[in-house]
């Protein structure tokens, strides 16, 4: 007997029981939606957490100050920042070759106004660089300038958020002043849209001037003191080196001796990506191992199924080996069934978890996507647990005698 009358024997036999088959492959469909699902969900926030990182620099490093404490060495009278825009400014002239953008940053929270509309926001005092090293655009008017950097203009680029809270939707904000901490600054652009990041944080409720302008009028401050400074390194490549240089100028201007710690700390994409891609990591992977474990639950459903079928069918396998049929063409009948259940419940199971992932991704508001890949690898997967939970009530029957199953009653 050839394999196509073999399968045309095994689709008819499984139709004899229709409701039989159906819950066969309902048990490996929904393991199939699962393990869709799972990937679904897991290249999504791979995908969001790359865009999102990228969205945050061009090679990007950060370099934090350690707040450390002054005066004696027990109960000492003080804590301060040894960071200021000077070490920016020696790290941007000194490491040319390495870096080819360097942004100091102060962080303000102020009442902003205009008109009779107020909003309360965050003012970043960045450097011109910031555009290049953040991804930043301007979508209308423009940034500031280094001679309007050295001045302390008064000036800003403000975010979309502010706009829209501040101003009306037919308003052009550009060359309109507004209040900031009671201090008069003139909006001379406005930021693209960067959305929320991964923490939820709305990225475009900002508004961007000079970090002497803001150090100046809003902080007011004597000292020069800065919250971090952002660097584009001019490639990846050279992370390591650019890091020894930084820590090395740095303690160098901070005179720092042998025996102390850094009063500052480095930090750059790759360790965001890897510590944000361990904890997506371990959710994936919590996700898989349910998807496995409803495939096997589906897969012992199909075992059952075909012990049944095998019990039920005793005669008249009995009777196909008495006519010439060989163990190999029972073994591989019973094959052939349980394959298709699983194939059946999986292709089933793909579409659904197709759609299952886009209505999950828009009702939850998860990152979700898609790939051709998982969906062949799912229909696969489900190929082979049929073979693999099929195989054994296959094999116990293509082993009966066939005189004893020509008896059984």
């Amino acid at each position: 007997m050839n394999l196509l009358t073999i399968f045309k024997v095994a689709l008819k036999s499984l139709g004899r029981n229709p409701v039989r088959s159906f819950l066969s492959c309902l048990g490996i469909g929904i393991g199939i939606v699962a393990v869709i699902l799972a990937m679904a969900i897991g290249q999504g926030a791979k995908t969001m957490m790359v865009k999102e990182i990228s969205s945050m620099g061009n090679n990007l490093v950060m370099v934090f100050p350690e707040r450390r404490r002054t005066g004696a060495v027990s109960g000492g009278m003080g804590q301060g920042q040894t960071m200021t825009a000077k070490d920016a400014e020696a790290i941007k002239k000194e490491l040319a070759h390495l870096v080819q953008g360097v942004s100091p940053q102060v962080r303000t929270s102020v009442q902003m106004m205009y008109g009779a509309k107020n909003w309360a926001g965050n003012v970043q005092g960045v450097s011109t660089d910031v555009l290049m090293i953040s991804n930043w655009t301007v979508t209308d008017g423009r940034f500031f300038t280094a001679d309007e950097e050295r001045a302390c203009a008064r000036v800003c680029a403000i975010g979309t958020t502010v706009r829209a809270n501040l101003f009306a939707d037919d308003e052009n904000p550009v060359g309109k002043t507004i209040r900031l901490k009671n201090m008069t600054f003139r909006v001379i652009g406005v930021l693209g849209s960067k959305g929320a990041n991964n923490w939820g944080q709305d990225q475009d409720d900002v508004v961007m001037a000079p970090y002497t302008s803001v150090q100046r009028y809003l902080q007011r401050s004597k000292f020069q003191n800065i919250n971090m400074m952002n660097l584009s390194l001019i490639t990846m490549d050279d992370l390591e080196e650019a890091r020894r240089e930084v820590t090395s100028l740095l303690r160098q201007r901070h005179h720092l001796a042998d025996y102390q710690d850094n009063d500052f700390e480095t930090r750059d994409t790759t360790e965001i990506m890897n510590t944000i891609g361990s904890v997506t990591g371990i959710v994936g992977v919590l996700l898989l191992i349910f998807s496995v474990i409803t495939l096997i639950v589906g897969g012992i459903g199909i075992m059952n199924i075909m012990l049944v079928s095998v019990t039920e069918r005793i005669k008249e396998i009995g009777l196909r080996m008495s006519i010439g049929a060989t163990p190999l063409s029972i073994l591989t009948q019973f094959c052939l069934e349980a394959i298709v259940l699983a194939t059946v419940g999986g292709a089933a199971g793909v579409a659904v978890g197709i759609g299952a992932s886009y209505a999950v991704g828009a009702l939850a508001g998860w990152p979700v996507l898609v790939e051709v890949s998982s969906a062949v690898y799912a229909f696969l997967i489900s190929s082979v647990v049929g073979l693999f939970f099929g195989f054994y009530p296959a094999y116990r029957a293509s082993k009966l005698n066939p005189i004893d199953c020509l008896r059984y009653e």
